[in-house]
């Protein structure tokens, strides 16, 4: 499907770069498919065709400065540097408003594939993969800026809160299959059941393993947090949910050597994101900041390194 893909683009100068546009929002979730990176797309119309539109220009801007940049052609061409920008700019979408929002997206795409590509030098040292790190700076930069500088504007959802005031939530109804699903579309920065049907069906394309391992992770993590008693409407938005899908791709399949069917080291990782998750977002509460993906870097890092000292894990 994908050849055919690229058969019908007619495999020129420009259809290229839409084909790795479309690579780049697969690689979000680990998965270098074009045909997966179109589902998941529609996946995210469907909810929003401004999001849709932003996660596609900015893989393809990020594939722009990659390629006309001079990185290494493999890297561009399998979507390296577009998925950082995908989430950049999908995310200053979701967390910002006012009339520079497109203009600070676009900019925070650019950025975040600069910024990959240093990173990705830097990471050679200590053999430790990017991931998605180059995103939550930008994004985190963007967002902190915005106390100081006038124009932007940030969404109501993020204000500051002190930890002194702060209410704990955990009464509610658990919706366990909307809240998996959703866990899925948080991939993506927002919580919408259909979208997280389609986006599985992308990553199901790309794979079975893929597929397992989604779920798996979101099922696991959901789990774990209802059963620690997390804020259960935080649990059912899969809040809780994103980093562990995240998380058990990347210890238990991408960076693995042992390609298993049941990855035990990326289910225990997953675990861990879950009180990770709830820890980072205490530590932001006071800046109205999101915690992103960041409990997916931490574990991820973590669980890559210690493999030098047990190889087998």
């Amino acid at each position: 499907m994908q050849n055919a893909l690229e058969t019908f683009l007619g495999r020129n100068y420009y259809s290229s770069f839409i084909i790795t546009a479309l690579k780049g929002i697969s690689q979000v979730l680990f998965i270098e498919n074009a045909v997966s990176g179109m589902i998941i797309l529609f996946g995210i119309a469907i909810y929003s065709p401004e999001l849709a539109l932003i996660a596609f220009a900015s893989s393809l801007l990020g594939t722009l400065i990659g390629y006309y940049g001079g990185a290494d052609e493999i890297l561009v061409r399998k979507g390296i540097f577009g998925f950082n920008s995908v989430l950049t700019g999908v995310a200053v979408l979701v967390f910002m408003q006012g009339d520079l929002r497109w203009l600070l997206a676009i900019t925070g795409a650019v950025a975040a594939a600069i910024l990959t590509a240093g990173l990705i030098e830097i990471g050679k040292a200590f053999n430790l993969p990017v991931l998605t790190f180059p995103f939550i700076m930008i994004t985190w930069f963007l967002l902190l800026s915005s106390y100081r500088l006038k124009a932007f504007n940030l969404s109501p959802d993020l204000s500051p809160q002190s930890l002194s005031s702060w209410h704990f939530e955990i009464e509610g109804q658990p919706e366990v299959f909307e809240g998996l699903f959703k866990g899925i579309s948080e991939v993506f920065l927002f919580d919408y059941f259909w979208s997280g049907v389609f986006i599985l069906a992308g990553i199901f394309w790309a794979g079975w393993r893929y597929g397992l391992f989604t779920v798996l992770g979101t099922g696991t993590a959901w789990l774990i947090a209802y059963s620690l008693g997390a804020d259960i409407k935080l649990v059912n938005m899969g809040l809780y949910s994103y980093n562990a899908i995240l998380t058990v791709i990347a210890v238990g399949f991408t960076y693995s050597p042992h390609k298993r069917t049941i990855p035990f080291a990326g289910l225990l990782a997953a675990v861990i994101t879950v009180p990770v998750t709830a820890s980072i977002d205490t530590w932001l509460l006071p800046f109205g900041l999101p915690t992103l993906s960041m409990p997916f870097v931490l574990c991820s890092w973590l669980f890559i390194s210690a493999r030098r000292m047990l190889p087998d894990l």
